[in-house]
This record gives C-alpha cells, structure tokens and sequence, in this order.
C-alpha cells in the first residue's frame, strides 16, 4: 500500500461526520460563504506552531530587555551558593546514576576519590544547590507568564462582553455548528494555543515545582481542549473557558514576582486575592455555568455525539486538576491564617 493510500484512508476515518458533527448534520450543510464569516477548520492551527517558536523567542526577549532590568528595581536578590570543585567521578556519578546518593554509595565513592564520606555529601550538597533556579530567573518566568495572561485576560473580555453568549450561556448553542467565528476570537484561539505549546515545549528548562506532572498534563489537556474545540466550532464557549482561566492566573504569577522580591506585604495580599478568584471562578463557574452549559444545556441543541463526550471528558480533567490545586491553595491560606504570611507561592 502506497504512502499517499494510507495518508488518505487516515484522512478520510480521522474526519468522519460522526466524530465531529451532531447526528443528521453533514459537512457540506456547514458551508458558509466568505460574506457569512470565517468558519473555523482545522487547517487554521498549523500556524499555531511557528507561533509557538515565536512566543519562545519573544520571551528571551522579553526577560533580558524587561524582566530582568525589573527584577533589579524591585530589589530581587539570588542567594550566594558555593560551587562544587569540578571531580569527574563525582560529576558523572550526579548526572548519570543519582544526585542524592545512598550511604553505601558515598562510601564507594569516597574510596574511589580519597575523600571522606563528610566531603563527598558536602560535594553532591553543594553540587545540587548549583541547579537550582535562581530568584532572578524564577522572576523572570513569572514576570513573563503574567504578561501573557494578563494582556490575554484584558483582550478576552474585552472580546467576549457584548456577545450575547457571555451573558446567556444558551447562546452558545444557538445555530450549532454552523457559527461564524469572529476575527478577534479566531486570533484569540491562534494565541492560546501558541503559548501553551510554547509552554510545553519549554517546560524542560522552566522552573521546576513540586506540580510539575500536573503542570505538564495541564497543558497537554488545555493544548487539547482548544485545539479540539477549535475544529469541532466549540469555539464559543471555548472563549469562556479560556477567560476563565486566565482571570486568576495573572494574579498568581504577580504574587509570584513580588514573592521573589521579598515584598511581603503586597505578595500576601494578592494571593489572597488570587485566592478567592480562583476559588470561585474554578470551582463554582466553571463546573457550574461552563461545564453545566456544555454537559446538559448543549442537549437541548443536538443529540451526543462523540465530539460532546471527548470535550466533556477534558473539561472534567481540567476539573480534577482546579480540585487539586484547590486544595494546595486552601493549605496555603490555612498557613496564611494562622502564621500571619505565605511561606512559599508554590
């Protein structure tokens, strides 16, 4: 069988009418003319890739030429660490088989180098303070990270006000799935999704945090739900989904940036604030008005169909993920109540 066979026979059951449309809809009945509006096609996304390259480039920028000038005027401060003395064994030892070794191990190893098991444990402790992240580049991604959302955040809503979906959810429904779908949401899409694939791309050499799977399978399933979303025309109440999200997580990473500047004061408040948004936005409008909408509102529209069950399915991981977080945070504030500050923003 030739390679042009199976790329066509993969196309054709990839794009079967029942994976992606409500029963009795076919594709030639969404047809719309260039004066009705753009309709979403999944073709639009390969541009979400270069993007992505571009979203990582621009944030190199951005860190050297106003993070890091930032990070200095709000006094943020990197911790002196003493450098290991560079030992080959010991060195291949950290990267190859372990950065914390076991008693028998720092006992062979001490052997092998003629030093004692106190200066090896000193070494591989020194050794490991050397990879940590600095406060200066832990501020850096923050810094960085709320510039994204909050500019997101501002340009969603400002998109989404006078729709008559973001005030009556219904209407994300009304005429489904044959919706046109607005320049600015259609760009509003192509950027999300770009950064979030910047995100994924990077996470090797971001910060890594005590999260950090549910980091990764956040953005797996985000990078999911509006790609998805986006080829099945979810693209309404897509938009809602990626406001609500964004709402919080520009104050988180403000809290963040101020946490690393030892502005104590101002990083206690707004992970209050940050707090109370997310708490409510993650675990009452969005299972409630959003996953609601999607889950029972939309029957009244159309019958199931695979598309209905696939994007409920993620909305319901992004959920398990809010509950999770949710419950770091509520430690968090028990901490905040009952010590007078916020330890770490994790």
């Amino acid at each position: 069988m030739s390679l042009n066979r199976m790329v066509a026979m993969l196309n054709e059951w990839l794009w079967q009418e029942q994976y992606w449309l409500p029963p009795g809809i076919r594709w030639q009945d969404i047809e719309m003319k260039d004066e009705d509006g753009r309709f979403p096609m999944p073709r639009d996304l390969l541009i979400t890739l270069p993007l992505a390259f571009a979203f990582i480039a621009l944030r190199y920028v951005f860190e050297r030429i106003i993070a890091i000038p930032f990070s200095k005027c709000l006094g943020v401060k990197d911790r002196f660490r003493i450098r290991a003395p560079p030992i080959p064994k010991l060195e291949a030892f950290y990267e190859h088989v372990s950065r914390q070794p076991s008693q028998s191990q720092v006992v062979s190893l001490g052997r092998q180098c003629g030093l004692s098991q106190r200066k090896i444990q000193t070494w591989f402790r020194h050794r490991r303070n050397q990879d940590k992240p600095s406060n200066t580049k832990k501020f850096c991604e923050a810094s960085w990270r709320f510039a994204f959302y909050l500019v997101s955040f501002a340009a969603g809503l400002g998109s989404l006000i006078d729709t008559p979906w973001f005030w009556d959810h219904k209407e994300c429904w009304t005429g489904y799935p044959k919706q046109p779908v607005a320049d600015a949401h259609y760009w509003y899409y192509i950027l999300e999704l770009s950064f979030y694939l910047s995100l994924l791309l990077s996470v090797s050499v971001d910060v890594k945090r005590k999260d950090f799977k549910e980091q990764v399978v956040h953005h797996i399933a985000t990078i999911f739900l509006i790609g998805f979303s986006y080829a099945a025309n979810y693209v309404r109440v897509g938009t809602l989904v990626m406001l609500v999200h964004d709402s919080s997580d520009f104050l988180l990473e403000s809290a963040k940036m101020f946490h690393y500047a030892v502005w104590t004061t101002t990083c206690d408040s707004l992970f209050v604030v940050f707090a109370v948004v997310f708490l409510v936005t993650r675990l009452v409008v969005f299972p409630c008005r959003i996953v609601h909408t999607t889950m029972v509102l939309s029957r009244d529209f159309f019958q199931p169909f695979f598309g209905y069950y696939f994007f409920n399915v993620l909305l319901l991981v992004l959920q398990g993920l809010h509950i999770f977080w949710a419950y770091l945070i509520l430690r968090m504030l028990y901490k905040f109540v009952f010590t007078g500050k916020v330890s770490v923003v994790k």
